[in-house]
């Protein structure tokens, strides 16, 4: 296998051997805890930022959603921009971009300047994201590449779980624009701690030229797609349900087609014009920011196929169970942030010690384990999800699925990578990141539209069980229920009886709790189907990795 050109601070150096590795790894996973955190901390503060900086829906929709398009539509760019000019180098960047970045949000008085500094983020994250994982794979061989892997996918497994729980601890106790400014002294503790420690490797045998047709075709492409797959269950799968304006330019209501469906088409035509662009530039011998020929890699191909399948149920029960907790069971949003931090506890614990059971049954064998837990940990919440479910049992059932998470997400990273050359690893590291981005967003979009689709099923059985209730005052109910994505519940639940609905006001409530959980536990299933393929995939991973090792023959292990 190539060793990586230029790959530290001596030109002869070998990054594996280097006794500061595991100090390089601390301060790899420190800088994507940032990026991980960043995803999922900000969605439980958003109610706050809305009321403090008085933003419309417009504006808090792209204060949730700008990030993930940004980020995903420069991951790939970034991470061949970390191949050609060095890993550590794009990394540091990323790092000192997000912390600027995290300064403007933090002190943001207005929308357009929240919106702005979000967008710097999404800039930021897609060069530390890559970067990270890259350096990784280029840093570590054999079994302590299983280890690094290990870390790497518990900090990724676990920050995604902490994030409500910091978000929902800094908006009540502390205030929200420090959701943004912890990032401050842990990115300046990061920036240093990259140049100290962290080697700089970089590729090799690059064409010539710079591929700025394929960076302007697969950020535009990725950006449209993932925004479509987000703002799908909002604007309209097909049908606008609202008028849509961006920079000055607005999108009717009346209009004959949403821009959601617009904007998925040409995000695919351009995706499919970028990789024809990709192969051309293959065939002519010039430098591609992706290289096609990673996906002849049995395990490169199933595994990316896999992690989107993954991605897409991950983040389907990440998006359902906090409305569920808070809105239909009532629990503060501290409260909640406890139960899905036992999420966070067993994917630590499981990605700490996954290495160990990697030795045993190999990196693919642990994936597929990881994965029927997922599933066996995601059966049992929807089994669990009741109006009047014991939050202790569902966080039971989150610590079995965190398990899964913990030991699946390290060891897919690890499979999806092996056969990738280390002078490859910003290109492979990138593609997985985008392929995770665009399965989160799918994801959200999914649960959303499964959730409404539900609510619109369960809440008029329920609330015709209610005994005088007007059915004007119904319809209204169904429809607020939905629109507000439960809050409703929680506000009927505060007045009691001394509301509008009088002495029925307790009675709406459970019935609107229970339609709630009905829809809830429909959406949770949705996610285990996707688990559950995703399972099948790791079976396929798996087998292309036996396949691989026989291939090239007993003696012949892998780095």
């Amino acid at each position: 296998m190539a060793s990586p050109e230029r790959p530290g601070r001596a030109a002869s150096a070998d990054p594996s051997a280097d006794p500061r590795r595991w100090w390089a790894l601390a301060v790899l996973a420190a800088g994507l805890s940032m990026i991980v955190l960043d995803g999922t901390i900000v969605a439980i503060a958003l109610p706050t930022i809305i009321t403090e900086l008085d933003l419309d829906l417009t504006d808090a929709q792209w204060v949730g959603s700008l990030y993930a398009v940004v980020f995903a539509a420069l991951l790939l760019s970034f991470g061949r921009l970390g191949d050609r000019l060095g890993r550590r180098r794009v990394f540091a960047v990323g790092v000192a971009t997000f912390v600027l970045a995290s300064v403007l949000a933090g002190s943001a008085d207005s929308a357009g300047t929240l919106i702005a500094a979000r967008a710097l983020q999404g800039v930021g994250g897609a060069m530390v994201l890559p970067a990270s994982l890259s350096s990784v794979n280029a840093t570590f061989r054999g079994r302590d590449r299983a280890a690094a892997f290990g870390v790497w996918g518990a900090v990724m497994a676990g920050m995604a779980a902490v994030g409500p729980l910091l978000g929902g601890w800094l908006a009540t106790a502390v205030d929200w624009r420090w959701i943004f400014y912890v990032n401050v002294p842990l990115g300046a503790a990061v920036f240093v701690g990259t140049f100290l420690v962290v080697p700089e490797t970089k590729g090799a045998g690059f064409g010539r030229g710079i591929d700025v047709d394929g960076l302007l075709t697969s950020s535009i492409g990725f950006g449209l797609l993932v925004f479509g797959l987000i703002e799908g269950s909002d604007l309209g799968w097909w049908k606008p349900q609202r008028a849509f304006t961006v920079a000055g330019v607005t999108w009717p209501a009346d209009a004959p087609v949403s821009p959601v469906p617009v904007s998925i088409a040409l995000g695919l035509a351009f995706i499919g014009l970028f990789l024809l662009w990709e192969r051309h530039r293959a065939r002519v011998a010039r430098s591609a920011i992706l290289d096609l020929e990673l996906f002849r890699h049995g395990t490169f191909s199933w595994g990316n196929l896999t992690a989107m399948t993954v991605a897409v149920g991950e983040f389907a029960l990440v998006f359902v169970l906090p409305l569920f907790l808070v809105n239909a069971l009532g629990l503060t949003v501290m409260q909640a942030g406890w139960v899905l931090a036992a999420m966070a506890i067993g994917a630590f614990v499981a990605g700490a010690q996954a290495r160990h059971l990697a030795a045993r049954m190999g990196p693919p064998g642990v994936v597929v384990l990881g994965l029927a837990l997922e599933v066996i940990g995601v059966a049992a919440t929807a089994f669990v999800v009741r109006p009047d479910a014991s939050p202790l049992l569902i966080a039971a059932a989150m610590v079995v699925y965190g398990v899964g998470l913990g030991l699946a997400s390290a060891q897919l990273t690890s499979t999806v990578l092996a056969d990738v050359p280390p002078e490859e690893s910003g290109s492979g590291s990138a593609t997985q990141s985008t392929v995770r981005q665009v399965g989160s967003a799918l994801g959200s979009a999914l649960a959303g539209s499964v959730l409404a689709a539900g609510l619109a099923h369960s809440l008029p059985s329920q609330l015709a069980e209610v005994g005088g209730l007007p059915p004007d005052v119904a319809d209204g109910l169904e429809s607020s229920t939905s629109a507000s994505a439960g809050g409703v519940i929680r506000s009927l639940a505060e007045q009691g009886t001394a509301g509008r609905l009088g002495e029925m006001g307790p009675q709406v409530v459970d019935a609107l709790a229970a339609g709630f959980a009905d829809a809830t536990r429909v959406v949770v299933l949705a996610a285990t189907g996707c688990l559950a393929l995703g399972l099948v995939g790791a079976v396929q991973v798996a087998r292309a990795a036996r396949s691989a090792q026989a291939t090239d023959g007993p003696g012949q292990p892998k780095d």
